[in-house]
């Protein structure tokens, strides 16, 4: 991260995202994927993926961005009720904290029970979602995504005693 990518305090910003953050999340979602999963057929265009994100994603679910001060987007999750459907960081901007703030964000959001998929080859994700107290509730064979790709369920659930 450069050194302007700071807020003047060196925290890390979140805010919801707006319809004008759909091109910068497509951005950061696609270079992301590319960066941690090579190995995922691309299965839609650049612009089909804008599209989603523009109709789907945005209006759809709760997004969350974590950016700097300076307004540099560093990385989205986005919340479907219980379901934590995406959650992505830049890849320079992994392994600083900001993916557990977005996580901590969202569970307050979902305050008891969030639920996801992991790709089971993408075993950074599954290590950072084991070490935040999720656990593998079902293993998947890739016939439920569009990309053939087997995954994981997890689960996480709030300590309410």
């Amino acid at each position: 991260m450069a050194p302007n990518d700071s807020a003047p305090d060196g925290r890390i910003q979140l805010r919801e995202a707006t319809a004008e953050d759909a091109g910068p999340l497509t951005r950061l979602f696609l270079d992301s994927r590319a960066a941690s999963m090579p190995y995922l057929p691309k299965v839609h265009s650049d612009e089909d993926t804008l599209a989603w994100m523009t109709h789907v994603v945005l209006p759809g679910t709760t997004v969350r961005i974590a950016e700097t001060g300076a307004g540099a987007l560093l990385g989205f999750a986005s919340l479907n009720g219980t379901e934590l459907e995406h959650l992505y960081l830049r890849s320079d901007a992994r392994r600083r904290g900001i993916g557990s703030l977005l996580l901590a964000e969202v569970r307050g959001l979902a305050a008891e029970e969030l639920t996801l998929y992991v790709f089971q080859r993408n075993t950074d994700a599954r290590a950072f979602y084991e070490r935040h107290g999720f656990t593998a509730v079902g293993f998947d064979d890739g016939s439920r995504n569009e990309e053939k790709e087997p995954d994981v369920r997890y689960r996480w659930t709030a300590d309410v005693g």
